[in-house]
């Protein structure tokens, strides 16, 4: 009967261990996957788009500060991708068209960040963007040349990005909203366009009462 009970008390012992080990790991039981903690975490501490230098499809260079004042909806891609990239530019493009366009280019700006610089020149960008529609101004696509602050900004806004064998890349996708101020405000799951187009048009309504 002791025996029996001791056993009963170690069992819950290690169930108790096994459900905070759990809940620590999942952000209060909040993230069930890695990736849903990674945004979570983002969404905590809301990191501000760093100084970094972009030249867009157009060779103009400029920093982050060129969309001063405007919202900023951000993705990360590279041009050479065969898989998620095309899909999630895609996905974009049926957010902005779902924007009013009153707010396009006035108060929100769309911008593809390649993290492929080497290849991806003003050159590429500008026959990547007219798959999609980009206009090249209210959306842009730019890349970062120095390697550096590439580095920076990826890590600030927890992008994943791990280089392959045969040039491809693995990484996480998704769809970044960065405030007037630059601040990162929300991170969306970039296969549910609906649900951010209808986020980021009441941020903005919201915004502007």
């Amino acid at each position: 009967m002791i025996k029996n009970k001791h056993n009963f008390i170690s069992i819950m012992v290690v169930l108790l261990f096994g459900v905070i080990l759990f809940f620590v790991g999942t952000d209060g039981f909040q993230a069930f996957t890695e990736e849903t903690a990674r945004t979570n975490r983002l969404m905590e501490e809301q990191p501000k788009f760093p100084e970094v230098m972009l030249e867009d499809s157009k060779e103009r260079v400029y920093s982050f500060s060129e969309f001063e004042d405007k919202y900023v909806m951000i993705t990360f891609v590279y041009t050479a991708c065969s898989s998620v990239c095309p899909q999630l530019e895609m996905n974009l493009a049926e957010v902005y068209n779902a924007i009013p366009s009153k707010y396009i280019g006035e108060d929100i700006v769309f911008l593809s960040i390649s993290f492929d610089p080497e290849r991806d020149d003003p050159t590429a960008l500008a026959k990547y963007q007219t798959f999609f529609g980009s206009d090249g101004e209210t959306w842009r696509m730019a890349r970062i040349t120095d390697q550096n602050e590439l580095d920076a900004l990826l890590d600030e806004f927890g992008v994943i990005v791990i280089p392959e064998d045969d040039g491809e890349f693995t990484h996480n996708s998704a769809f970044y909203l960065a405030n007037r101020d630059g601040y990162l405000t929300e991170v969306m799951d970039y296969t549910k366009t609906e649900e951010a187009a209808a986020k980021v048009t009441s941020i903005l309504e919201e915004d502007l009462e």
